[in-house]
């Protein structure tokens, strides 16, 4: 199988505060060949390290409607960012003709099903994130490390 990866699975430094989310067994299939890694918020112009973001009050759905925002710890509206890494790496996946993602938990950008509440407190809401959303608008199948 071809999967999209969350580049942090893979234990690529892009994560938030400079570290990785490293995952022996997508690395395993990254490793079979045929896969590709991502980072939507690399791709969205985010550095290493950055401020942690968080959608607020809503899912990765809602803010692809205009109905909320992606904001940082410093408070500032990062929704343009978010949106833009994650057609940025649609747009990748669908040249390589991917249909299936490997992404990480909870990510304001990957997570599926469920994301952080946008309180930077840890809670958690129903949704998914703006990369999610965006793979699962465009018929991906999609699942987290948690479920390998």
């Amino acid at each position: 199988m071809c999967y999209v990866i969350s580049s942090c699975l893979l234990g690529e430094n892009c994560k938030y505060e400079g570290g990785n989310n490293f995952n022996n067994r997508a690395k395993e299939i990254f490793d079979k060949g045929g896969c590709i890694s991502l980072c939507p918020e690399v791709l969205g112009g985010f550095g290493v390290p950055r401020t942690r973001i968080e959608i607020k009050d809503g899912s990765g759905e809602e803010v692809l409607c205009g109905k909320t925002y992606v904001v940082n710890e410093k408070g500032e509206n990062v929704t343009v960012e978010c949106i833009r890494g994650a057609q940025r790496a649609l747009e990748i996946a669908r040249e390589k003709g991917f249909k299936k993602a490997i992404l990480k938990a909870r990510s304001p950008s990957c997570g599926f099903k469920w994301i952080y509440d946008g309180s930077f407190s840890g809670g958690l809401r129903k949704g998914n994130g703006v990369f999610s959303q965006i793979l699962y608008d465009n018929g991906f199948d999609i699942m987290t490390e948690e479920e390998l």
